[in-house]
């Protein structure tokens, strides 16, 4: 029985000497940011497997630390495991901060297409003012599922994801609805991708949270430095030495009362 024992201890030992740590990377909109690594066996193992960032880890920004994005593994190249979009959800404490007394909360879900054929499952949330009534809450659901599918139509998956993080669509849904009752906050709670469409090119999609810094290279500011202060230098030599060049003549000295250099030899 001992020996049984030992044996499956060894086996069990063996398993994880034989897989590798593998690199989950985000995708090109997120500049590939590494998101973590996962152990297995081979890269066929990989495949699937999911992993959760929120956009505070992947852009820095504090004020979207309650967005949870999560990424599933499509591709591996040697140990790094590259991601997709598979969807986004709200954490729960900023969902309860949202709804209060006397105000009504309506949900609604819609089966988006985008420009380049990725199907996304999104589900709103509206937040009234005031209480609302159900024929009311049935327009706003109405109007929320035509403009969602309106603006999926005309953008990319790369666009939506960033319409989305930045508060874009929820603005949007916001501008349309409000035609029916006040609406004091909209949100988008919750995404899911249920199938994917065509991959974004490289620079493609737009680069969410990345460095775009304008300012020019530090070569280039230089450059101008080294010009203005050797200006001032060379108009001070010029001056400088412009006066030793020339000679007096002989009948000015003697007007002005210098002798000339040889009456002065002679004096001596």
């Amino acid at each position: 029985m001992a020996q049984k024992q030992r044996a499956t201890a060894k086996k069990v030992k063996d398993k994880w000497r034989a897989k590798e740590w593998y690199k989950l990377l985000a995708p090109d909109m997120f500049s590939q940011m590494m998101l973590g690594e996962t152990p297995a066996d081979s890269p066929e193992g990989v495949m699937g497997r999911t992993a959760v960032a929120t956009v505070q880890d992947l852009t820095g920004d504090f004020s979207k630390m309650h967005v949870k994005l999560k990424f599933k593994v499509n591709d591996v190249r040697g140990y790094d495991a590259h991601t997709i979009f598979a969807g986004h959800d709200l954490t729960s404490d900023y969902v309860r901060r949202l709804t209060r007394r006397k105000r009504t909360k309506t949900d609604t879900v819609a089966d988006v297409v985008t420009k380049d054929g990725w199907e996304v499952r999104i589900k709103p949330m509206a937040v009234s003012e005031q209480r609302i009534q159900a024929s009311q809450e049935t327009a706003i659901r109405n109007i929320m599922q035509s403009e969602l599918r309106r603006v999926a139509s005309e953008v990319t998956i790369g666009e939506l994801v960033r319409m989305i993080i930045m508060g874009e669509l929820a603005r949007k849904l916001s501008d349309a609805s409000k035609i029916i009752v006040p609406i004091k906050r909209i949100e988008v709670r919750k995404s899911e991708v249920t199938r994917a469409g065509r991959m974004p090119e490289p620079g493609e999609a737009p680069i969410i949270g990345g460095p775009q810094s304008e300012e020019p290279p530090p070569e280039a500011e230089a450059q101008p430095a080294e010009t203005a202060e050797a200006k001032p230098a060379e108009a001070q030599e010029t001056p400088a030495e412009a006066p030793a060049e020339e000679e007096i003549p002989a009948d000015e000295r003697e007007q002005a009362g210098t002798p000339p250099a040889e009456d002065e030899e002679k004096q001596e």
